[in-house]
């Protein structure tokens, strides 16, 4: 063989898997088409990339099988890649909700994955387009991978090409359509952390409130009968086509996997009983639009009540009007259109499907000495770091075993 291991994608899982695999004393190629090396990394959390997250299980994870991923995230944790980084002086810092970032630069992870590589001899092609990817015959296990720069035979293959999400810096289906060539089954992607569209008609009546951000809990309003529905309690933002802001991103993923489709809901007052807090102001002379202000910004807060048609004081509000005006407050629906798609999503959701690999080493038990790994696979986190978790973990994995 050329290579005892070649990787397809040179991004967090590829090169994950590369250099752990070279450090086994592998012989390891790495191969990519884009020119610039792991674009998705240099972009990630504002360019200081959330690596990971100090807490990370299952539970923050979609797949058609939720207990995929239980193996790689046990036997790769986040506080085996933080002692990497640290081992590599990079200094981070964490935010709310666990997410770590470097305090420099997301470039650092990138350094430091390709100094892990280049210290085990990993080799590089890149920037190379492939042409195909062949089984060699059964007395001969593996595979064939044509270049534009050449043709290279290995034992295993491990294709980390990523999904579909930003076309805008590489991504292809490549990797999706290679499962197919193999008779390996690719649960439909659609793009997940992703802004919602409004219709128009919502737009009509609720663009003023464009530019709005407020802190809100963010759940669908109805999931299948024992779908996972979380809420998600983080800033919401609209925008002059629908919802942003992290908590609608997080809730995106959801409303697409469930197959719902239905309305989302904002709680725009987590930490209260509307409608006892309602209850205390009935006599209140002011608006409701003023009283929302004590905890929303003020432009929203008194737009929202005048669109809701809301205007008068307090005082004269009957009770079945202040029960709707909790009952919004507490749950405010709203139906999308649809998405942004994926020139505004982080991740895909679906993928190669799980049940065609191996939990402990992501290979495929039909297709000997093939493994997915990173976004390619039906795993996707939550936003907070946990997609680069799972790149790790993947990553490890496979490394450990092709």
């Amino acid at each position: 063989m050329d290579f005892d291991v070649i990787v397809l994608g040179a991004g967090a899982a590829g090169m994950m898997c590369a250099a752990v695999a070279g450090a086994r004393g592998r012989r390891v190629l790495l191969v990519d088409h884009a020119a610039t090396l792991a674009e998705k990394i240099r972009i990630s959390g504002g360019g200081r990339c959330n690596f990971t997250n100090r807490e990370v299980s299952p539970a923050n994870f979609l797949s058609r099988n939720p207990h995929f991923c239980r193996s790689a995230l046990a036997r790769y944790t986040p506080r085996d890649f933080i002692a990497l980084v640290e081992r590599h002086g990079i200094t981070y810092h964490e935010r709310n909700l666990g997410q770590l970032f470097c305090d420099d630069s997301a470039m650092q992870i990138i350094a430091m994955l390709k100094a892990e590589c280049d210290a085990v001899n990993v080799q590089w092609a890149m920037p190379v387009s492939i042409e195909r990817v062949e089984r060699l015959p059964d007395e001969v296990p593996g595979f064939t991978v044509a270049t534009s720069k050449g043709s290279y035979r290995t034992q295993s293959l491990v294709v980390a090409t990523g999904g579909l999400s930003i076309p805008k810096i590489g991504a292809t289906p490549f990797g999706l359509r290679l499962a197919e060539q193999f008779g390996i089954a690719v649960v439909t992607p659609k793009p997940a952390l992703v802004p919602l569209a409004a219709p128009p008609e919502w737009l009509e009546r609720f663009g003023v409130l464009s530019g709005s951000s407020f802190d809100a809990v963010t759940s669908c309003v109805e999931v299948p009968r024992g779908a996972v529905n979380p809420r998600f309690r983080e800033a919401a933002l609209i925008t002059h086509r629908g919802l942003s802001g992290p908590s609608i991103l997080q809730v995106s993923s959801y409303w697409q996997a469930g197959g719902a489709r239905g309305a989302v809901a904002l709680d725009l007052l987590p930490d209260i009983d509307a409608g006892a807090w309602l209850n205390d102001h009935r006599r209140d002379q002011q608006s409701l639009g003023a009283l929302l202000s004590e905890h929303l910004p003020r432009r929203f807060a008194v737009s929202f009540a005048e669109l809701h048609g809301w205007t008068q004081p307090l005082v004269q509000l009957s009770n079945a009007t202040l029960a709707t005006i909790a009952q919004t407050l507490k749950g405010w629906p709203i139906q999308p259109s649809g998405t942004l798609g994926y020139a505004k999503a982080e991740v895909t959701l679906g993928g190669v499907d799980t049940a065609a690999l191996s939990q402990q080493t992501m290979a495929a038990r039909a297709v000997p000495g093939l493994h997915f790994i990173g976004e390619v696979v039906d795993v996707t986190g939550w936003l907070g770091g946990y997609n680069f978790q799972w790149a790790w973990a993947s990553g490890h994995a496979a490394g450990s075993a092709a």
